[in-house]
């Protein structure tokens, strides 16, 4: 009998063993993609407070031998001398953003919510035109995109920087996979008691879909928050703030610093959105899952 419970002891031993070996492996790994990963980020930074001087050092450094943050003070300096005052491009990257990742949030959970709980037809068909548009960039329509907004005069508008940026077929279609998993029963229930579709789009189905919501947001942000539209807006009281700062930036080697300054000043806001929402999302994930 003891030694039954000594072999017994020494198999969990080594399953036990398996185990923290294989831990610390998935650790090591994800230690080092995270690194990897977070190596742009630091390269930016690092970038940004380095005198102009040695941005041209080869072989270059990983650090900064005398940092500074003049950069700063120059990129600052240049976005005021222009025509209109920097708080003005603040304000139109800060109106364009939030109206597009809105409007995606809106319209996206609506139409996701009809194609993928409402048979009609022709259901299927636009499902199919939607995972093909996954494929293809708004460099592949921008022609197209840029002939409808001249006959509708809205070149050189808000406009021409939010319709074309509202319908996005990646949030479109990450909405609908995720309305799919919740149950018919559901929607049956609420329609036997009176619920219309519009009332059981936005009180039933969308109050599960938090998670789904809170990456459409992260994407949605992003995109619009990078948003140049020189080709479509020339009124520098219409411009958004990476328009101003690419066209600051391309200005000359000169400029080589403040280029980097503004790489990093253009960071920061989706990065606070993305760790502000990525939070929920993780908390929610786990606990999204809806079962007849």
């Amino acid at each position: 009998m003891a030694q039954v419970n000594t072999m017994k002891l020494k198999a969990s031993n080594k399953q036990a063993g398996r185990k923290i070996g294989g831990t610390v492996c998935i650790f090591l790994f994800l230690l080092i993609l995270g690194l990897f990963m977070a190596l742009p980020i630091y390269l930016a930074v690092v970038m940004s407070i380095k005198p102009v001087e040695e941005l041209f050092i080869f072989p270059p450094k990983l650090y900064a031998i005398e940092p500074t943050l003049e950069n700063f003070g120059d990129m600052f300096a240049v976005l005021k001398s222009n025509q209109v005052p920097f708080s003005r491009y603040v304000f139109n990257s800060v109106f364009v953003t939030i109206t597009v990742t809105v409007a995606q949030c809106v319209f996206g959970s609506m139409a996701a919510f009809v194609l993928a709980k409402c048979r009609f037809p022709g259901c299927k068909f636009l499902n199919s035109v939607i995972v093909i548009a996954l494929l293809y960039q708004s460099n592949v329509i921008y022609i197209m995109q840029y002939i409808v907004m001249a006959e509708l005069n809205m070149i050189d508008t808000y406009m021409a920087l939010i319709f074309p940026s509202i319908a996005s077929p990646m949030g479109l279609f990450l909405m609908r996979q995720s309305i799919g998993q919740v149950p018919d029963a559901m929607i049956d229930a609420a329609k036997v008691d009176g619920a219309g579709l519009f009332r059981i789009c936005w009180q039933i189905v969308m109050p599960n879909q938090k998670p789904a919501l809170m990456t459409l947001i992260i994407f949605a942000f992003q995109a619009a928050w990078n948003i140049q539209a020189g080709s479509v807006v020339f009124n520098e009281a219409y411009k958004t703030l990476p328009t101003v700062v690419q066209q600051a930036a391309t200005s000359g080697l000169a400029r080589a610093g403040v280029a980097m300054a503004a790489a990093v000043f253009m960071l920061v806001p989706p990065i606070v959105v993305f760790m502000i929402a990525q939070k929920n999302v993780i908390e929610t994930m786990a606990h999204s899952g809806i079962k007849e």
